[in-house]
């Protein structure tokens, strides 16, 4: 056979008893004996030994007057038979776990667009199948977040990876751009205007991210390459709570990711304002560690995650 060929045991039709038997020789290096413990008949077992030493085209064992002692091949044999069946095991616990929804705690952290709709989706889908999973949610900026992943304390995050130098030993899936719009308070001037453009707005009082963010520095770009002097009468916070009471109590302007403003505007908080911003930030997505091997939770959670920006992106 090729014994080069991974799959080898998928064409042999390798079973698990085999590999049980495996083990019970190697513990108990007396065929019968071995073949007694797994209610088999001793010609059965000897018969399943020979046809996996044909499948290998190897001696497993050899027959001494006082048993069987494992050859170098059958050691090798026995060591992979012990972790398959290991494996085996994890995947019951695992599944028992999963069916019981105790799934232990899962940690993923998230900038505020996909917090808003997104991840609620897939928590959703997630509580109606385990129910008793533990979720921890860290909102934050992605630099934030990304320390916080590479610190080990977080199973993965959807947000950016703004430096390239630091995203080694990351896996990055991305889910979709995130545009920009403006928004004021329901019923503002603005709202009545037909053909709105960019210079009818810079000269209103915004609130906006502070300096060095980049929506901020997206936003004056906007105005600087229309021609236009960036905004001057400005309330710089990113904190949501002060932005929409400001708003709600003057006439001033606030540019956020569009999801984000089409949730607010749902619940008659703000308004979009009819106008096409040419202005989005970088897209985002999931981001995990290569090498971290998932929990069954996190994994159920990322791919609750992953159908959630397929039905909405």
């Amino acid at each position: 056979m090729d014994t080069l060929n991974p799959n080898w045991f998928l064409r042999a039709r390798l079973k698990t008893r085999q590999l049980l038997l495996l083990i019970a020789l190697d513990e108990q290096r007396n065929i019968h004996r071995a073949a007694e413990e797994l209610h088999m008949t001793q010609p059965a077992a000897s018969k399943q030994i020979k046809d996996l030493e044909e499948m290998l085209d190897v001696r497993l064992f050899d027959r001494l007057p006082r048993g069987m002692e494992p050859t170098i091949f059958g050691e090798t044999m026995i060591r992979h038979a012990r972790m398959a069946l290991t494996s085996l095991s994890l995947a019951h616990d695992d599944i028992v776990a999963l069916k019981s929804g105790l799934t232990g705690q899962v940690e993923v952290g998230i900038i505020m667009t996909p917090a808003m709709a997104l991840l609620p989706r897939a928590i959703a889908r997630i509580k109606q199948q385990a129910p008793l999973m533990r979720i921890g949610v860290h909102v934050e900026h992605s630099n934030t977040l990304m320390d916080m992943l590479q610190h080990g304390k977080l199973d993965f995050m959807i947000g950016r990876i703004l430096e390239k130098e630091g995203s080694a030993g990351l896996v990055y899936e991305e889910l979709t751009e995130e545009p920009a719009s403006v928004v004021a308070r329901n019923g503002h001037p603005l709202m009545a205007r037909k053909n709105l453009q960019l210079k009818d707005i810079s000269a209103h009082p915004w609130i906006l991210p502070p300096q060095g963010s980049i929506l901020r520095h997206r936003c004056d770009m906007m105005f600087r390459r229309a021609g236009l002097e960036p905004p001057v009468n400005t309330v710089d916070t990113t904190a949501l709570l002060l932005i929409t009471s400001l708003l709600q109590q003057t006439d001033s302007l606030h540019v956020m990711p569009t999801e984000v403003a089409h949730y607010y505007q749902s619940l008659n908080v703000l308004s979009i304002l009819p106008l096409d911003l040419p202005c989005k930030m970088d897209a985002f997505g999931i981001i995990r560690q290569r090498d971290h091997l998932l929990s069954p939770g996190a994994e159920m959670l990322l791919k609750a995650v992953l159908a959630a920006a397929k039905d909405m992106y």
